[in-house]
């Protein structure tokens, strides 16, 4: 259809080159016509912005930083080579995501320390200069060490090498404990700006619980990240879609064995292998308000909940490895 606009000479010119005196034109714009992509801005400021991404699946090794880091970099590579724009990887990319076997006996808590690192670590500056040599924009998940406790952790870097955003794990299916310094749980979740608009991550089980894609939807994130390491049945690929569809927002999960390209409320494309890249595009949506009074309210109700519900989890596990509620000496 052709569309009839009155724009500014100075703005947009098809025909009238230097000898145009008229302050204003009267410019046909139909499907092949001339026009600055200034004259358009204000007809597409609400159009979704489409992004390739990259969701990595590989099963990295316990306790093998060197080797891990190794796979991740490759995975990256790959996605980079693939023309993706963001690339997700999966919780515990790095550490090989110990804490099951740990709180099982099979590993000792100690080990933690072997395999936790801090945010300015040279391994995590390693994955910086890489997304810059890449311009690709990375999200992975790590052990973070802060002080003396080590959170599940997951990243935002983006193509420039900078940190756009830092998430601690919310909700865990163990329950949890006080003293497991080596299992420190998240206490609040925010969306923050990125390349695409402003993004929202959760990690793993997170993914179950509605109000924890809620939380960032009303902070104005307007696409979520999920790095996971956890079940792979068609349950969880509907809890993921209910996300995106109860928010209106796009999402990339990169779990070990699944992972979903989510986008305009349905799958895009997903893979269930062990080892492999699933591209797909998302429609990133405009920007909103972030509703920070709303947002809040959320967020103590949800962990209002969580207090109860962490405790019963962790009293139904009859866990077997109370040693490991003792603080390390």
């Amino acid at each position: 259809m052709a569309i009839l606009r009155w724009h500014s000479a100075r703005e947009c010119a098809p025909w009238g080159g230097p000898n145009v005196t008229s302050r204003l034109a009267f410019v046909f714009v139909a499907g092949l016509g001339l026009c600055s992509a200034g004259a358009f801005a204000a007809e597409t400021a609400d159009a979704p912005r489409k992004v390739r991404v990259a969701a990595i699946s590989f099963v990295p090794e316990k306790l093998n930083l060197a080797a891990n880091a190794d796979r991740l970099e490759a995975a990256f590579r790959e996605a980079a080579a693939g023309g993706a724009e963001l690339a997700v990887a999966p919780e515990g990319a790095l550490d090989g995501y110990i804490i099951n076997p740990l709180l099982a006996g099979q590993i000792p808590p100690e080990k933690m320390h072997d395999v936790a690192v801090a945010i300015d670590d040279p391994l995590i500056r390693r994955f910086q200069g890489l997304a810059e040599a890449l311009r690709l924009c990375l999200v992975f998940g790590f052990a973070e060490k802060i002080g003396d406790d080590v959170f599940n952790t997951a990243i935002f870097v983006d193509a420039a090498g900078s940190i756009r955003g830092r998430y601690h794990k919310m909700l865990f299916a163990e329950g949890y404990h006080p003293a497991w310094w080596f299992n420190r749980i998240g206490r609040q979740s925010r969306a923050f700006d990125t390349p695409f608009g402003r993004c929202g991550i959760l990690i793993c089980n997170d993914r179950w619980n509605p109000a924890l894609a809620r939380i960032p939807a009303l902070d104005g994130a307007q696409f979520l990240v999920i790095p996971s390491f956890g079940s792979t049945s068609t349950s969880q690929d509907e809890a993921v879609l209910g996300r995106a569809r109860e928010n209106g927002l796009p999402i990339v999960e990169a779990n070990v064995g699944v992972s979903l390209v989510v986008t305009d409320g349905a799958i895009a494309a997903v893979k269930r292998e062990k080892t492999a890249i699933t591209f797909g595009e998302i429609a990133v949506p405009a920007a909103k308000p972030v509703d920070a009074a709303a947002r809040d309210a959320a967020e103590r109700e949800f962990l209002a909940w969580r207090e109860t519900e962490l405790r019963r989890r962790f009293e139904a596990k009859q866990h077997a490895w109370a040693k490991t509620l003792e603080e390390p000496k």
